[in-house]
């Protein structure tokens, strides 16, 4: 038995261990998976649960908000792209080293051609520097983003991630507001935990969603966040989180098991997941 578990907090209602069990199900890999709520996201008890997983016998964890970060400056990541993102979201351990990846960046990647195919990002304003806004950052130049105007109530956060995108080549504009960033964009993503089911409301206003042309919104718990019934109603084309959430777990469970999950298993999963409610 494959013992694996989700680290973070607010995490009662992750699909995450429903997502591996099926998926181990449909490749003849049985696992467990525990989840470890850590209230407050205290980094003193991340740290303790991080240690008693990698000695407990776990074959690894993912991690989600607001650990990503923290999780990334204590582990071997080997992917210099992944060195270049700050923060991982799938963990294994072995031979007394803990190695991290980033599913959220390739799993977005996927969600965003499956919906929009070839088309180009273009200008995109980025709500979020924390762990999944910049692993999105550093996709959307793969996508055709023209610049990333870049907003985070944390103005050193912001800094940050402004300056490693430059390192990598990306055009970044940093703004003084989310309505300041989504001026003259063509996409708007949402990259923080605005919209979950424990702080509900959209990060912008949805005056200044009028003109653009797509949203993404990382939130899928609950799935129609306010951000995406904002831009729909303004006429823009939208992607739920929940894409990003079905991509970076089957990336996450090929990391986990080295099996390769189809297009196919994942709608069927997807089927499953939507059935049980």
């Amino acid at each position: 038995m494959i013992k694996l578990g989700l680290i973070g907090t607010s995490i009662a209602r992750s699909r995450m261990p429903q997502f591996q069990r099926l998926a181990g199900e449909r490749t003849g890999h049985p696992l467990d998976y525990a989840l470890f709520d850590i209230e407050g996201g205290d980094p003193r008890r991340f740290e303790e649960t991080f240690r008693a997983c990698a000695e407990g016998g776990f074959r690894g964890v993912n991690v989600t908000y607001p650990f990503k970060e923290l999780a990334a400056a204590r582990i071997a990541v080997e992917d210099p792209s992944v060195r270049a993102l700050g923060a991982v979201n799938t963990v294994i351990f072995g031979g007394g080293i803990a190695r991290g990846f980033n599913t959220d960046h390739t799993g977005f990647r996927r969600a965003y051609r499956g919906r929009f195919g070839e088309r180009p990002a273009g200008r995109v304003a980025l709500i979020g520097a924390g762990g999944v806004g910049r692993a999105i950052a550093f996709a959307l130049p793969t996508l055709g983003a023209s610049e990333i105007r870049l907003f985070d109530l944390d103005a050193t956060k912001a800094e940050a991630l402004a300056a490693a995108l430059r390192a990598a080549g990306a055009e970044v504009l940093l703004c003084s507001s989310a309505e300041d960033a989504a001026t003259d964009a063509d996409g708007i993503v949402n990259g923080t935990p605005v919209g979950m089911y424990f702080q509900p409301g959209c990060p912008i206003a949805a005056d200044a969603l009028r003109g653009l042309r797509w949203a993404f919104d990382a939130v899928y718990t609950p799935e129609d966040t306010e951000l995406l019934q904002a831009a729909r109603a303004a006429g823009l084309d939208v992607l739920s989180g929940f894409a990003l959430f079905l991509g970076q777990a089957a990336d996450a469970f090929e990391v986990f098991t080295g099996a390769r999950l189809s297009d196919a298993d994942v709608a069927a999963i997807e089927r499953e997941i939507r059935a049980a409610g």
